[in-house]
Parts: structure tokens; sequence; C-alpha cells
């Protein structure tokens, strides 16, 4: 991307950056387990890590062509240090059991045993826990590996260094899992798209299994047109090759990248940027009789076109172009969707609630035409049936196993979680389905808090005056549509 170096901390914010909701500070000069003395002032400090992306990043921009040979050996022990910062330290434990207070006890010798094993080749990487979490509000479930702390701190290290050359390459339309982007500014993005297009033919695309179908000669081949480094390499390979622990056995898939280990969103992101997101600019567009937009977030993406035509022609070569990588289109969930301004303008200003035949979802929410309170037709957006479905089921579940605790703690907790709901689907026109959620709430804290005890029914006249005094947060809309 021209102009700046994404994914790169900017030195005028006191060396702090955002990746994926964690803050990174300045290598600091640190003190060992056994009490050593900080190195003085006349003393050579070591170089920072926030030099070396700078360098790796700006040898990037420069080069779009250039294969890093030498990458590795800007991985030293502060490097680890900062990879550690970075590691979320309230993670499960993976099939070790350690954790990372566990791991802290005795850091020093930890990173430096880490870092012998993973420059000499003698690191073996462990097989990943997997468990399944709900997908939905039906019975499919999406699995998560979960690897163990010291694992995913060498991934964060390498994925680090990965990202500096990446995001130099990494094209605007892809939004998943990238230093200073989020889901709100590709949702803001489609908008604007839609809006400017004065709607558009939309293929929605569904890529079956993922995570699970990735195929590793391929993702090879694509790593090894930026990447040489043999060390960084063999570590891929490593943990694409390492076991999956489930249900007391390991087993060893030649495909895919389990979801939930550090670097595979990076990973997923270098793997699509090639399959999808180069071959659209630069062999897509420029055939195109009209205008066309692509927006991506990690594996969901959709497509819009000014022209029926080209829509059809481009939705009949995706399975081709999949299909040549190993992945495969889900036959009824990758569609073809009129999503056109409507011709007619009611005599009123009126709201279709309902979404209909012309909507579809994305990143949580329904897209859908409506007609705003001025009698214009616009893109609203609404929390889509499934994730508000699921949303509940949570408050519920947590409801149930928590109901012993007192009234006070309930409240902060449940206050919490309210806020956060709000936090993600807070946007403009989505007020009714924030208040249609915290009514369920409130409804699923009385009937959990009615089953505490036999005499302890809570009627709606008792809920509210308890709702008086422990209040839950009102809606409130977080996130507004940049117009420009």
């Amino acid at each position: 991307m021209e102009g700046k170096m994404a994914g790169v901390p900017n030195p005028g914010n006191g060396g702090k950056r955002a990746d994926h909701g964690e803050t990174v500070n300045p290598p600091r000069n640190r003190k060992s387990e056994a009490g050593n003395p900080s190195p003085t002032v006349d003393e050579p400090k070591p170089r920072s890590v926030l030099t070396k992306l700078y360098r790796i990043a700006e040898l990037a921009k420069r080069s779009p062509q250039m294969a890093f040979t030498s990458l590795s050996h800007h991985i030293d022990i502060d490097w680890l240090h900062e990879a550690h910062e970075l590691t979320r330290k309230d993670g499960a434990p993976g099939v070790d059991g350690q954790t990372a207070k566990e791991y802290e006890k005795n850091l020093e010798e930890n990173l430096q045993s880490l870092l012998d094993r993973a420059k000499s080749g003698n690191y073996r990487a462990p097989a990943v826990r997997r468990v399944h979490i709900p997908k939905g509000s039906g019975p499919e479930t999406r699995p998560i590996g979960i690897p163990t702390y010291e694992d995913k701190v060498l991934q964060r290290a390498v994925q680090m260094a990965l990202e500096a050359v990446y995001e130099q390459d990494f094209l605007d339309c892809s939004y998943g899992f990238r230093t200073g982007r989020s889901a709100h500014q590709a949702l803001d993005r489609l908008w604007r798209e839609t809006m400017n297009m004065g709607g558009c033919w939309l293929v929605e695309v569904d890529i079956q299994k993922f995570f699970d179908t990735l195929d590793h000669a391929r993702l090879r081949e694509i790593l090894r047109q930026r990447i040489r480094d043999g060390v960084v390499l063999r570590l891929i390979g490593k943990w694409l090759n390492a076991g999956v622990f489930e249900a007391g056995a390991t087993t060893y898939p030649d495909r895919g990248t389990p979801q939930g280990g550090v670097i595979s969103p990076l990973l997923a992101n270098v793997y699509l940027h090639e399959v999808l997101d180069v071959w659209f600019e630069r062999d897509i567009k420029p055939r195109l009789s009209g205008s066309a937009f692509l927006i991506r977030y990690a594996d969901d993406f959709v497509m819009g076109f000014a022209n029926e035509t080209d829509a059809r022609r481009v939705m009949d070569v995706l399975p081709k172009r999949f299909g040549k990588y190993g992945l495969t289109l889900h036959p009824t969930k990758t569609r073809l969707i009129d999503f056109r301004r409507p011709r007619r303008r009611p005599a009123r200003p009126e709201r279709d609630d309902d979404g209909g035949p012309g909507s579809f979802d994305l990143l949580g929410f329904t897209h859908f035409w409506a007609v705003s309170r001025k009698g214009w037709w616009i893109v609203m957006r609404k929390t889509a049936k499934k994730r508000l479905a699921r949303a509940l089921s949570a408050i519920s579940e947590w409801c149930r196993t928590r109901r012993h605790l007192s009234i006070e703690e309930q409240h902060v907790a449940l206050r919490a979680k309210v806020r956060g709901h709000y936090a993600y689907y807070g946007v403009i026109n989505n007020w009714r389905s924030l208040s249609n959620f915290l009514h369920e709430v409130q409804r699923i804290w009385r009937a959990w808090l009615s089953r505490r005890s036999a005499s302890g029914h809570y009627t709606w006249q008792r809920m509210t005056r308890l709702l008086e005094r422990y209040p839950l947060p009102q809606p409130r809309l977080v996130h507004a549509i940049s117009r420009s």
C-alpha cells in the first residue's frame, strides 16, 4: 500500500502499536531472573525491535519482487521478549498444560532455550490441542486449535517478521487479522461501494472448511515467492505438519492449518492474497465491462458488480480458480444476489426489517435496502439472526451456571457482556436489534433468577424494581458510517 508501511509500529505514538487488540511497548533493558542488573547508560543497548521491523518493511516496500533469504537473523532474545509481551497470557493451555504464568517463572532461560532450538533446527512443534466451539445457533461447530504457550511465542515471533514483509504486498480489499484494520472498516467500505454504485449484482462466496483444506504444497510455493529463509520456512513446515490432539489421540493431517494458531491468520491471508486478491485485481477487473469491487475479511468475502453479465462470468470461473488451489466453494451458500436499489419509492418512509430475498449476511450483519426517514433508499444493517441467537444462547448459559452468585456480581458481569455486544453491533440503523437484545437479556436474567429457589419466583413487577436498582446499559450506537 503506497504511502505507508502497514503493520509496523508508528514511532510517533511512543513505540506502541495495536496488534489484534494488544499493545506493544518498545523493547527495554530487562533484568534476568537471577537478579543481574540491567545495562547502564554507558553500556551498549540492543538494537530496537521497532527499528528492525521498519528496516524489513522498507526493504519489502522498495523491492516488491525480492525474496528474503535472510530474515531469521533479526529474531534474537529481545525479539522473543517482544513476542512474549504480545502473546495472550490468559489463553487456554496446550497439550503440555503449561500456563503463561508458569512459563514466566524462568522466562530468560526458557526464551534463550527456545531461541537456540529454533535457530539450530532442533525445535519440535508440539501437537495442537483441538476443541470445538459452536459455529452458529445450530449443532454445527468450528474446530479451534490451541498450541502450547511456548509455541505461541515462537509463532508470534515469526509472524512479526512475516507481517512486516507481507503488509507491503497485501491489497486494500483485505481487512481480516491485519494491524490497523477491522471488521467495521470492511463494513464501512461495503456500504460506501454499494451506495456509490446504486446497488450491484453481488456474489456471496463461502469456502468450505478453508482452514481444514488449505493445501500445504501450494502454501509453501506461495511463501517461497517472498520468503526463502531456511529457518523460517522450516518452522512453518513444522507447524503445518504438527499433529492434532483430540479425544486422547494424535492425528497428522496433510492439509489445513488449525484455526486458533497465532500464525494461522497470516498464512491464510498470504494464501488468499495470491488465490483471490491479486487474481481479481490483475486478471478479472481489466476484463470487465463495468465497475466492480472485492471486500475480504479472512476467508469471508463478497464481490460486487455493476453488470449482471460480469457477475455471472466471474461466478462461473470461481470454482475453477479455487479448485486449482485445492479449495472448494459451498454449492448452496455461494450465490448471486440482485442487490440493486429498488426503483419504486414508497409514498411514505417505511422500513422492511426482514431483509428479503435481496439481502445477505456478512460479518455478523444482515445487509438490505430500506427507506430512511427522509424517504431515500439506503443500505441498512441489522444483527444477523444467527449471531443474535448465538449471543443470547451464551448469555443464557452464563446465567444458568452463575445463578448462585449474588445479584451484584451477576449485574457487573452482565453489564460488561451487554456493553461488549453494543461495541460490535452498535451501528447506525441497528437500534431495533440492540433493543431486542437488551429485552431478551432481561428476560433470560429473570428466568434464571426465578430458578434459584422454589420460592424465589420473579414476576415482571419484581424484575422491574430490580432493574431500577441494577440497570443494564441502554442501546448505544458506537460506529458511524463515513460518507466521504
